[in-house]
């Protein structure tokens, strides 16, 4: 089990995660626990002040450090006490490290996980550099607060606990698990607006479904990520299937043309 305690002004959007589809059952099944702290709760004054304005002027507000830190703390004792020994805390932020698999890879070895998702024009600089130990972000460019990028962390990190999934090897097949995006998939009918189903995927010959796949996925990357594919290490085999996949595509276009 992996417990993940969020710090979130809007508990109540969770319910995406909690609510339906495989982190739902994820839950049920005490794979994961999930526990939400508003740091509202924590506001020492009658207005439950969480934010103030910038000092040096601009627009916006910017979230206090009192009552996020407050959070924080109850947020780990709770997994202290739940004997939760290897925790981070992450803000999500696009200022963060890129989220990648081998990211949530390292993450999934953690016990737990408080993750602080922000609002208005950020968090007070003072609170980042005392209570997180890593800033995470999800892309290059700015959502209106960190509930999204800490759900799409945690979605990442569930499915890939053991039994999560219904087949084991789904996970395993994902794009990136071998750094090169998925390949294609097609199911019933045979035909589709006059498209057939590649035909090798109908033969039942097992090897040559897997040579096929790979050499889509290697195919794809080089298309449309050819920077992850520079970083994959490949065999001798999988040279030559994607060289195989580039000879393929250039009698297509010639036919094209």
């Amino acid at each position: 089990m992996i417990h993940l305690d969020v710090v979130t002004l809007f508990p109540e959007m969770f319910d995406a995660i909690t609510g339906s589809g495989i982190t739902q059952r994820a839950r049920d099944k005490g794979f994961y626990e999930l526990v939400l702290w508003n740091p509202r709760d924590f506001s020492t004054n009658a207005y439950r002040s969480v934010d103030d304005r910038p000092y040096g002027g601009g627009p916006g507000m910017v979230m206090m450090a009192q009552p996020l830190s407050k959070a924080i703390a109850a947020a780990r004792q709770r997994q202290l006490s739940c004997g939760v020994r290897r925790t981070r805390t992450i803000y999500l932020s696009p200022q963060g490290r890129p989220l990648t698999q081998a990211i949530v890879e390292e993450l999934g070895q953690l016990e737990g996980l408080v993750l602080l998702a922000g609002r208005y024009e950020g968090v007070d600089e003072r609170l980042l550099q005392t209570e997180v130990q890593d800033q995470i972000s999800i892309g290059d460019y700015v959502l209106s607060g960190g509930e999204l990028p800490a759900m799409v962390l945690m979605d990442a990190l569930i499915r890939r606990i053991p039994g999560v999934l219904n087949d084991a090897e789904s996970a395993q097949q994902d794009s990136f698990e071998e750094g090169l995006l998925d390949f294609p998939h097609y199911t019933r009918p045979e035909q589709y607006h006059g498209e057939p189903v590649p035909a090798v995927l109908l033969s039942g010959h097992h090897v040559e479904i897997a040579r096929w796949r790979m050499k889509q996925a290697l195919g794809r990357t080089w298309e449309r990520r050819p920077e992850l594919l520079a970083k994959v290490p490949l065999s001798a085999e999988q040279a030559a299937l994607l060289e195989e996949y580039k000879a393929e595509r250039n009698e297509t276009q010639e036919l094209i043309k």
